[in-house]
């Protein structure tokens, strides 16, 4: 005669156990949208600088202090006065999200050189919030003042000879989050001018391309 108690407990198990991989399931499925949902918000905000184009608008770039300069697409600003080095760079972005700026790291003695890019605690921080939109342009401003500065004399040399150089630039979602590096040549133009050329991209805070 059948054991109609132990049918029973296996009978319940077995339920349980199916119940156990179906909420399992739900729960990968449910996860695994939550990570799409996510990924598509934050491609949504995603920025991407590269330089301006030659028929974006001209932006007036003013400095704490009052000096003023005017940056047409696709040009940088590389001047010296009173002391102050003085640095622009007209910016387009071709990310869909808007661009928020954080700080910049100088490299006056080096141009088109393949080099890891310094660690985001490294970059100086601009004293300003600049915001580019996205699909728009705008500029990225900054100075060198202090007398004692390390990087003011190798400036100072590409600046007389007219030679290229490489700012990096930190810059991520209006969040502050999807940090990105960029890394931009300046160099000289035959009008006297500088424009800015971008050469590579680093992702901070998802996985790198490379």
């Amino acid at each position: 005669m059948a054991n109609w108690t132990s049918i029973a407990s296996f009978a319940t198990a077995g339920g349980t156990l199916v119940l156990a991989v179906a909420t399992f399931s739900a729960v990968r499925s449910s996860n695994r949208s939550a990570r799409i949902a996510e990924e598509s918000l934050l491609t949504a905000m995603r920025p991407l600088l590269v330089p301006s184009l030659s028929d974006d608008p001209v932006h007036k770039v003013l400095w704490h202090d009052r000096h003023t300069a005017r940056v047409s697409g696709g040009r940088a600003i590389f001047e010296e006065e009173g002391g102050v080095i003085y640095l622009a760079m007209g910016l387009r972005n071709l990310g869909t999200g808007i661009a928020l700026l954080h700080g910049w790291h100088p490299m006056p003695d080096q141009a088109f050189e393949d080099r890891p890019h310094a660690q985001a605690e490294e970059f100086r921080r601009l004293t300003i919030d600049l915001y580019i939109p996205a699909g728009g342009n705008g500029y990225w401003e900054a100075a060198v003042r202090d007398p004692d500065d390390p990087v003011r004399p190798d400036f100072m040399t590409v600046l007389t000879k007219r030679q290229p150089f490489t700012i990096d630039l930190l810059y991520g979602d209006q969040q502050g989050g999807q940090r990105t590096i960029s890394r931009y040549t300046v160099l000289p133009a035959g009008d006297d001018g500088w424009y800015g050329q971008v050469g590579r991209h680093w992702n901070l805070d998802r996985p790198d391309p490379r």
